[in-house]
């Protein structure tokens, strides 16, 4: 199969393209940084070099391939000028019109649990906006919205309040059980929902482990050497005030004291436990806790 892979060789793009190429598939990647072209032909792969925001370039690339795996790249949330939806909108009318135009018939996008909110979900509105956009491409083009859940790398976020206070305190957590995942367990998913047939639209959920924050902490904690760690709920207005206090436009802190409000009360995972993965991914906290303890001790 002719395959096209976006989000360059990112956490989860560059698994995904080391296991089709290995599978026999010729794959190309977009990537908008012409130094990761080396990298992406090293795995054997071809490289796309060009930009999401234009059109052409992506009917140029999807033509004639028989899949597609499409993702939103992370934005600049310090970018106080950003519109984070209009950001979303603008990518999925992108790929709308580029698989549109090209002739491809399979489409796996890369989603988020609380994708099917259409409110309360935070900065996770854009996603399910881009699932609404695509949605609406004809019928004999199937798609497949993946929606993983909660990544064990956002965990990351909290070396330094753990290093400058000894805890993690977040407006979600304690007792709420969150629902992690690895990208390595998510590109998986993707490659098989790349390579089997499919018909219509769906959306697969995937996760690695189920987790209360206070069993996530201990596990980090005991990794890097502090086994009393703890994780404490605080309120939504101390949590704005310290992304703020970072530099974070305003809005979209918001948006995340929204999102993470929505996973403690419940909203946001209320659809992945209607429709949970048949199985687990194979990558455990215990598994990320040693690439968090290497980076946390540096």
């Amino acid at each position: 199969m002719k395959i096209i892979i976006t989000g360059s060789l990112g956490h989860i793009s560059k698994p995904l393209t080391e296991e089709l190429v290995q599978k026999g598939h010729a794959v190309t990647v977009i990537s908008s940084k012409s130094e990761k072209e080396k990298e992406i032909e090293e795995l054997g792969a071809t490289a796309a070099i060009g930009s999401l925001e234009d059109v052409d370039f992506l009917i140029k690339i999807f033509n004639g391939a028989d899949a597609v795996y499409s993702m939103v790249p992370p934005a600049n949330y310090l970018d106080h000028n950003l519109d984070l939806l209009a950001y979303y909108h603008n990518l999925g009318n992108n790929y709308a019109q580029a698989i549109s135009h090209s002739g491809v018939k399979r489409l796996v996008n890369l989603s988020t649990f609380g994708g099917d909110l259409e409110k309360g979900n935070g900065i996770l509105r854009g996603a399910h906006d881009v699932e609404e956009i695509l949605n609406k491409l004809p019928e004999d083009i199937a798609i497949t919205h993946v929606r993983p859940t909660s990544f064990f790398y956002n965990l990351y976020a909290y070396t330094n309040m753990i290093k400058e206070v000894g805890l993690i305190a977040a407006n979600y957590g304690a007792d709420d059980v969150i629902p992690w995942v690895s990208p390595f367990d998510i590109a998986v998913v993707v490659a098989e929902e790349l390579l089997v047939p499919s018909t219509g639209r769906k959306a697969r959920y995937i996760a690695s482990e189920e987790l209360t924050g206070s069993e996530t902490a201990a596990i980090l904690g005991a990794a890097i050497g502090k086994p009393d760690l703890k994780w404490i709920i605080v309120p939504d207005e101390q949590v704005q005030s310290s992304l703020e206090g970072i530099g974070m436009n305003p809005e979209i802190a918001a948006g995340m004291v929204e999102m993470y409000g929505s996973l403690h009360s419940g909203l946001l995972a209320e659809d992945y436990y209607r429709n949970k993965p048949a199985a687990m991914g194979n990558v455990k906290l215990t598994d990320f806790a040693k690439e968090f303890a290497a980076a946390f001790n540096k």
